[in-house]
């Protein structure tokens, strides 16, 4: 059998048996309310199907271990390490021990060769994810997982549109009436993303994504070594828009710890893109620069007004994201789920969150980034990174000159979520 009908072969497996059997457990432990059901017999048959199974698949694309024998582009090797990914995951959900690590060298080889961590990441399930038949790779059947990754990978379609417009700011200036198309276009990117986010609070059950999805996020090990989980944030796109538009600095020590830790969770040709993230002139600087040296023409503020309407919706929709989609879709299930007593109770907290650190810390690095979003300046917190005072200094320039030229229309919102954006 060619390597090229092995990874055939366990790709359909991923696509259907797999997702069956995944489906078969979720609506059982569904039923029951718990996180996951040992000791019934006909569960524990399923579970080991999924190890065995998945053992087999990946053993044969394995056979003979000859590298040379694996994709040679860098896209298909990306999407079976995402495939391998699946597997393992699935393997932690259901705490599947032992056949698992039949896929532990494929996936360390996959991961080396792309320079990325060996296990699937947030990309493989939406932006990397090849739909056949209408369907992309989903762990179950459930329509709650389906609505997760749609909305959530159009979420990340609407930042890197988003990005790629402020990217072209600076080789044109930021007087430039061309800017001002850009500045547009980034504005509907971020409306968008206002939008998505919106109808997936409204359309996606909290129970179901607390129970049967989130779990299969979770940390888990490869070889010797364990990683942390998904996060739906493993992308360039929104740390360019954060650093573009000036509102974070790669030279605060939170926030370089962020771009340091996400690295290798990013797809290959984002790890170009987090790299210039660490060297770009923020716009609100060259907004500042310009204005500051006068006069201040209509071109130049109309594209002021629409860069602060940009900084506006980035931050509103951080503060959304948080409070309408973290906090009720993770803290607050969280907050009522059952505590078990006795030497798993610390392990089960810490696999509360999927990143590691329990879930208190988390949240309060969520907030901070949330604060540095919108500008919000907190005492207890603020290490004199926030950007108000600059975003201040401009609107008040803007204030102080007279006005003349077309005003740019102004659509953004902050959805009432925080009254703490630019």
């Amino acid at each position: 059998m060619t390597t090229a009908s092995a990874s055939d072969d366990f790709d359909r497996w991923i696509r259907n048996d797999f997702v069956a059997l995944n489906t078969r457990l979720e609506e059982a432990y569904f039923a029951a309310e718990a996180q996951i059901l040992h000791g019934r017999a006909e569960l524990e048959t399923v579970k080991r199907r999924i190890g065995r199974e998945g053992a087999e698949l990946v053993g044969r694309i394995t056979e003979g271990g000859a590298p040379r024998s694996l994709p040679t582009g860098d896209d298909e090797r990306y999407e079976l390490l995402g495939s391998v990914g699946f597997y393992l995951g699935a393997c932690r959900r259901h705490e599947i021990e032992g056949p698992q690590s039949a896929a532990w060298p494929l996936a360390q080889l996959l991961g080396s060769s792309l320079g990325v961590v060996p296990r699937f990441v947030f990309a493989h399930q939406v932006l990397y994810n090849r739909a056949v038949g209408d369907t992309f790779r989903t762990f179950t059947a459930l329509d709650d997982e389906r609505v997760f990754l749609l909305y959530n990978g159009l979420s990340m379609l609407a930042y890197q549109r988003t990005a790629a417009a402020l990217r072209r700011v600076p080789t044109l200036g930021v007087s430039s009436p061309l800017t001002a198309y850009l500045l547009r276009e980034a504005r509907s990117g971020l409306e968008d993303v206002l939008d998505l986010g919106r109808t997936l609070s409204k359309t996606l059950d909290v129970d179901r994504f607390f129970l049967n999805i989130r779990p299969y996020f979770k940390a888990h090990r490869v070889g010797g070594v364990e990683y942390r989980g998904v996060n739906g944030g493993d992308f360039a796109a929104i740390n360019s828009i954060d650093v573009l538009l000036g509102l974070c600095s790669p030279y605060d020590p939170f926030y370089q710890a962020l771009l340091t830790e996400k690295y290798p969770y990013v797809p290959p040709e984002d790890q170009a893109l987090l790299r210039a993230t660490m060297t770009a002139e923020p716009l609100l600087d060259a907004f500042l620069r310009e204005t500051a040296a006068g006069p201040l023409t209509p071109q130049l503020r109309d594209n002021a007004e629409l860069f602060l309407t940009v900084c506006r919706l980035h931050g509103a929709a951080s503060a959304f994201h948080h409070h309408r989609l973290v906090v009720p879709f993770l803290q607050a299930p969280a907050a009522r789920a059952p505590q078990e007593q006795g030497e798993e109770q610390e392990s089960e907290a810490a696999d509360l969150t999927t990143s590691g650190p329990p879930l208190h810390v988390v949240m309060g690095t969520l907030a901070r980034l949330v604060d540095l979003r919108t500008a919000r300046q907190r005492p207890e917190t603020d290490g004199g990174g926030s950007a108000r005072p600059s975003l201040d200094r401009l609107r008040h320039a803007l204030d102080a000159a007279p006005r003349s030229g077309l005003r740019t229309n102004d659509r953004s919102t902050n959805d009432g979520s925080t009254n703490d954006s630019p």
